[in-house]
């Protein structure tokens, strides 16, 4: 929505209105802060994105216990926020000063300093140097004095520093989000033959702290994911995933770096990976992921090429000769149909069963299970064989068709019965994981 010189003559006004109403009630320095941004629209949601992250910096660079007010007021003239402080106010310059100056998203902000008696401080009062121009970055203010350059150049000019701050924000965040879920998978508890809090599974050379470093090792690689889709959204499916497949090739080798030699994570690389650039490629910096459009998006990307490859290489994995000799088709397939025991089956019923009171944990180890029941997992066939999974697959089943909410106890003692066999259903983990991965995303939306 454009405004006109009234309006912003009005807010101006209000503004100092507040100003004066604050030191009359504290008698202290105070923050009043809003954005700095040229033309007639002064409020969308990137731009209050950017005002509400500015809100967050001050939130946690200024001392809790030095507030003694703080007010934030929308307005189609640009949202404000106010601060009153308890700190001398050249102290409080010097943190807004530092803020404003850390990074780029800083030369949109306008953090102006009262003092006690109302006066505006200064950056150079606290050694803050000139801003530079947010198009062609020359020093002061000689491109403003001057209109050097014009309305729709600054707003190209602040579009690209909102943009560019948040793609970078939010691909360290997807990262993140991707070792919270591998984290929160391995500390899911019990799982059956898994590795969890309770015991190691069916696993002599691996355990849960190795499981912790191996997934925090990935969380640059995870990052890279969500930046290689942002960065080819603009090209073909098929391409992100070419990008996305060497940066694979190279992340396993950290993963062994870190374990020594150790497979914990070599499926999640996969199906993390390209759920990472699928969120990288449907992006943007106002609006949050849909599960359904994360799942289509890995087969858009994988599809017309995954199953080509897989059937064209040698049978070296228990994966390929799966294929070869049965036809299953594994994680493979379950990407290139767009993870439907993801978005369509695993995520619904995940959500379902803490709406029903389970706790996430508890939602998360009842997930498992049905996933067990329905899924091909080249994983558990490769321990027990067929015969072994349909084994496993009867005997979770059986536990669900008589509980539908089994115990701690009673998955304990599924979990006992895979150890016995020297069974683990690790593709199943690694969707436990992307579920919880999906979940993350699609349900915290943008933050505010």
């Amino acid at each position: 929505m454009e405004v006109v010189l009234e309006q912003m003559l009005a807010a101006r006004e209000t503004r100092a209105m507040r100003q004066t109403s604050l030191h009359r009630e504290y008698g202290l320095p105070m923050i009043s802060f809003c954005m700095n941004i040229p033309g007639p629209v002064k409020d969308t949601p990137l731009i209050r994105r950017g005002f509400l992250s500015g809100c967050a910096m001050l939130d946690a660079q200024l001392p809790g216990e030095a507030i003694r007010y703080r007010q934030v007021f929308p307005a189609v003239t640009g949202w404000e926020a106010f601060y009153v402080l308890d700190l001398p106010a050249l102290q409080i310059k010097k943190i807004t000063t530092v803020i404003e100056d850390s990074l780029p998203l800083g030369r949109l902000f306008d953090m102006d300093v009262l003092t006690e008696d109302l006066t505006k401080l200064d950056r150079d009062e606290v050694g803050g140097k000139s801003r530079d121009c947010i198009v062609c970055g020359a020093a002061g203010r000689g491109c403003a004095s001057r209109r050097t350059h014009s309305v729709a150049e600054l707003q190209q000019a602040t579009r690209e520093i909102l943009t560019r701050h948040f793609a970078r924000e939010d691909a360290e965040r997807i990262g993140a989000r991707a070792v919270q879920s591998l984290l929160d998978e391995v500390d899911t508890t019990p799982k059956p033959g898994l590795v969890d809090c309770r015991n190691n599974g069916s696993h002599k050379d691996m355990d849960r702290a190795m499981f912790y470093a191996s997934a925090r090792a990935l969380q640059s690689y995870f990052h890279r994911c969500a930046r290689i889709g942002m960065q080819t959204a603009a090209q073909s499916p098929q391409a992100t995933f070419h990008q996305l497949r060497t940066a694979g090739l190279q992340a396993e080798q950290e993963m062994f770096a870190v374990t020594g030699g150790v497979n914990t994570h070599k499926g999640a690389i996969f199906t993390l990976g390209l759920l990472c650039g699928a969120a990288g490629r449907l992006w943007n910096p106002v609006s949050g992921w849909d599960p359904d459009a994360l799942c289509a998006e890995v087969a858009r990307m994988t599809a017309s090429t995954i199953l080509k490859d897989f059937e064209a290489g040698q049978a070296d994995t228990v994966g390929r000769r799966l294929f070869a000799e049965r036809g299953i088709q594994g994680i493979r397939g379950e990407v290139a149909r767009g993870l439907p025991s993801v978005g369509s089956f695993g995520l619904p019923l995940f959500l379902d069963l803490t709406r029903r009171g389970l706790s996430a944990e508890q939602a998360g180890a009842v997930t498992l299970l049905h996933l067990i029941c329905r899924v091909e997992d080249t994983n558990l066939i490769g321990r027990g064989g067929p015969e072994g999974a349909g084994q496993a697959r009867e005997q979770v089943q059986s536990l669900l068709e008589a509980q539908d909410l089994p115990s701690r106890e009673q998955l304990e003692a599924l979990d006992d019965w895979f150890i016995a066999r020297n069974l683990s259903p690790g593709g199943c983990a690694d969707l436990l994981a992307a579920i919880y991965f999906v979940k993350q995303l699609a349900c915290e939306g943008q933050p505010d």
